[in-house]
């Protein structure tokens, strides 16, 4: 996992980059406990690749029930970039969906950030938006 601080003016804020191969033999609950025990250390992660959407629901489910357990955690902003197009040819999208199959959705990025820390992740097709608070 690679890591960036980056100083503000409210404190340190670490940016931490985690490259699909690194969770990609996790468990779901391995995959949820990481991520959220670097949040409670108010880390922003990049993931490189995308949770299931059941692993989604079970990160949010976990971090609901650590607001009012864990002092200052408020809970955790999630967002999901994709870099597709929608004007691929019907081929380009076998490829892509071939592809998914075979090694994972590494082209698309998760955000997940303590909202402690992040207050909007805006995005659109050209860019993203991280607001720090």
């Amino acid at each position: 996992m690679k890591r960036k601080s980056i100083r503000t003016s409210r404190g340190n804020v670490t940016l931490s980059f985690i490259p699909y191969g690194e969770i990609a033999n996790l468990s779901s609950v391995s995959k949820i406990r990481r991520i959220l025990d670097l949040c409670l250390e108010n880390r922003i992660l990049i993931i490189q690749g995308r949770l299931t959407p059941e692993e989604e629901t079970s990160l949010i489910q976990s971090t609901m029930a650590l607001v009012g357990r864990v002092k200052n955690f408020k809970g955790v902003e999630i967002a999901v970039i994709s870099g597709s197009t929608r004007n691929e040819s019907v081929m380009d999208r076998m490829k892509e969906n071939l592809a998914k199959a075979l090694v994972g959705d590494r082209g698309v990025i998760t955000l997940i950030g303590p909202a402690a820390i992040v207050k909007e992740i805006k995005k659109d097709p050209k860019k993203i938006e991280l607001l720090l608070k």
